[in-house]
């Protein structure tokens, strides 16, 4: 069973804004204001098909998920790679998001509440809508920087700007230790999630592991020369 006191991400997401509204009614410890529902999903498995128009609004509790959309013809853009804490999407809380799929890279558990009990109660309490607020302008601030990584920002720049990000994603929920993180994806996932290929994604990587910036193996990244990394993606 899930237990949102183990979750590494709890302070980040909207779940502890929920917690706020029932220890400000003064309820009991297993009072929500929101029907929830627990799921596990195995990896390469969807937890949201891009034509399904669900009624209910997802957090990831644990694992990773990858956020992407897709044209006709299969070709596929990674729009965000999902932990613990993360809503699949802001917008989904005020109407369903056709056309965009979440898929599980890894064992994925995650709650879904009905999106209209979230909407009920993100209207009557502050709390919840400026947690919201924030969820939004993140989403925001990540679509804009992938804007610019594929329409201005060179192959090694987009690599290095992406590894950056996962580390200090994992860092805020505690994911990461020192240097070293999970990091269990492929080539195709980062050429998808960077507007590469997968060739050129390879390419780009073996170059830092050479240069000896970064170290991959069974599953995890440790960032071997931080500093370097951050200049060439020019991460401030």
């Amino acid at each position: 069973m899930l237990t949102c006191a183990a979750c590494p991400a709890f302070d980040l997401n909207l779940c502890s804004a929920v917690s706020k509204v029932r220890e400000a009614k003064g309820q009991r410890p297993d009072w929500s204001p929101l029907l929830v529902s627990a799921h596990t999903i195995p990896a390469r498995r969807m937890i949201s098909h891009p034509k399904e128009w669900s009624e209910f609004v997802t957090i990831i509790c644990s694992g990773w998920a990858a956020s992407s959309i897709a044209t006709e013809d299969g070709r596929r853009q990674i729009l965000s790679f999902l932990m613990p804490g993360d809503l699949v999407s802001a917008a989904c809380l005020l109407e369903p998001v056709p056309g965009r799929s979440v898929e599980a890279i890894t064992p994925v558990t995650c709650r879904r509440y009905r999106r209209d009990d979230f909407r009920a109660i993100m209207f009557k309490y502050p709390v919840v809508l400026e947690r919201l607020a924030e969820t939004w302008n993140e989403e925001r601030a990540q679509a804009e920087q992938l804007a610019l990584a594929i329409g201005r920002r060179s192959a090694h720049e987009r690599v290095a700007r992406l590894i950056l990000g996962l580390a200090e994603k994992s860092e805020k929920r505690g994911l990461r230790r020192e240097s070293t993180m999970e990091f269990p994806l492929r080539q195709r996932q980062i050429a998808d999630a960077t507007g590469l290929t997968a060739v050129h994604v390879s390419k780009v990587i073996g170059v830092f592991q050479r240069d000896q910036l970064i170290k991959i193996s069974n599953r995890s990244l440790t960032i071997v020369n931080e500093t370097e990394l951050r200049r060439i993606a020019e991460w401030h």
